[in-house]
């Protein structure tokens, strides 16, 4: 069935993936030209081979750019291998916290209370009374730190770093992780900022620039991807209802649904990789320090890998989508999101009958080669209890 907010042959539909026939869209970002890499196997070749494509970008990794927003290199994100698995390597620990039994308890508990709490409401804004609660309240569960903090994440809206209007929050954000790793160092625990603390790399302590870019990340790597996955989850099950229906009748099939979803929402767009050599992308040559866009969102909707992409199939089979990436730079934190969402899902499927759409608008990506819908700007919405 077509995804509803997916639709590339509708002109009147924003939410279309930059796609172009042969293999690369060339758009100007920020007044530079940027090559695409849109197809998946390209994508994922190009991911590999971080010696030609590198991520040793300070800042210039996201699109647009975040030098006027952070003042830290994230980590491990801004960083080749193999210092890049050094780095990994110190943190991944804590992001397999999302496989514990006793995290996966706790999770379940969360959404149950949200989901429960928006069924007693004769309607809710999807964004900001359940998403952003629930990825706060989730991080917070992850980095094992009081679900007190979270209220002050709940406060920063859908980005850590920019206002709706364009303004920067980043020195705000700074300021307040500095604040954490002081406190943490002062009297340590067992959360994730007394872990950086207490952390060694090569055998070596971390500097505070180092914990910052961990910090960076955390905060701004999985706040609105997941924030946008779960308005875009709800939505799609308000419009396909005979899906919902599906999850219903057997939440097993809830593992693969969530994969699929997170390949249609691609909530990643693209990342860009600075070359070190000339090299060339589909016949454009790009000169040696000069960078490229690696568009995962596209790669997704690569008819040569899935059939039928733009329609929501929740039992695919197979279904390699690269919305966490792919090669060294795979997202830490896909185990956590996969967590969150599975447990939306299964949440849903057992308090929630029906879901209405009261009122929406959405956000896009405008730019001169193409339009994307990313998420949902205001989802008013209703739950029907089962």
């Amino acid at each position: 069935m077509p995804c509803p907010f997916h639709n590339p042959n509708n002109p009147t539909d924003p939410f279309r993936e930059p796609r172009e026939r042969d293999g690369v869209l060339v758009n100007n970002f920020q007044g530079r030209d940027i090559p695409m890499v849109l197809r998946h196997e390209d994508l994922r070749k190009a991911a590999r081979d971080w010696e030609t494509f590198s991520s040793d970008a300070p800042f210039k990794v996201p699109i647009p750019t975040e030098e006027d927003v952070r003042t830290v290199r994230q980590l491990p994100l801004e960083v080749d291998p193999p210092e890049q698995q050094d780095y990994r390597a110190v943190v991944e620990p804590f992001f397999n916290r999302a496989k514990l039994p006793e995290v996966i308890v706790r999770m379940e508990s969360l959404v149950g209370e949200l989901v429960a709490a928006m069924r007693e409401r004769d309607s809710f804004e999807a964004v900001r009374d359940l998403a952003i609660p629930l990825q706060s309240r989730a991080l917070a569960i992850l980095l094992d730190v009081p679900d007190a903090e979270a209220k002050i994440w709940i406060g920063w809206g859908t980005h850590v770093f920019r206002e709706g209007n364009g303004t920067s929050k980043g020195a705000a954000l700074e300021a307040y992780t500095n604040a954490l790793l002081d406190r943490a160092q002062a009297s340590p625990g067992a959360d994730f900022f007394s872990a950086l603390t207490q952390a060694r790399i090569n055998g070596r302590p971390l500097t505070r620039q180092e914990m910052l870019g961990y910090c960076s990340i955390v905060f701004a790597g999985g706040r609105d991807t997941i924030i946008n996955s779960i308005t875009g989850i709800i939505a799609h099950l308000a419009h396909r209802p005979a899906d919902f229906d599906y999850l219903r009748a057997d939440r097993k099939r809830v593992v693969g649904a969530s994969e699929e979803f997170f390949r249609a929402l691609s909530p990643v767009t693209h990342l860009s990789r600075k070359c070190t050599r000339d090299t060339e992308v589909h016949g454009v040559k790009v000169a040696a320090g000069e960078f490229v866009s690696l568009c995962f969102s596209s790669a997704n909707f690569d008819a040569t890998v899935f059939e039928s992409p733009d329609e929501v199939k929740l039992d695919r089979r197979p279904n390699p989508h690269v919305a966490f990436g792919f090669g060294p730079h795979l997202c830490l934190g896909a185990a956590h999101a996969r967590l969150v969402v599975r447990t939306l899902l299964d949440v849903l499927c057992g308090q929630v009958a029906r879901i209405e759409i009261l009122e929406h608008t959405w956000k896009t990506e405008d730019e001169p080669g193409y339009t994307r819908r990313v998420a949902a700007d205001r989802l008013q919405v209703r739950f029907y209890s089962r």
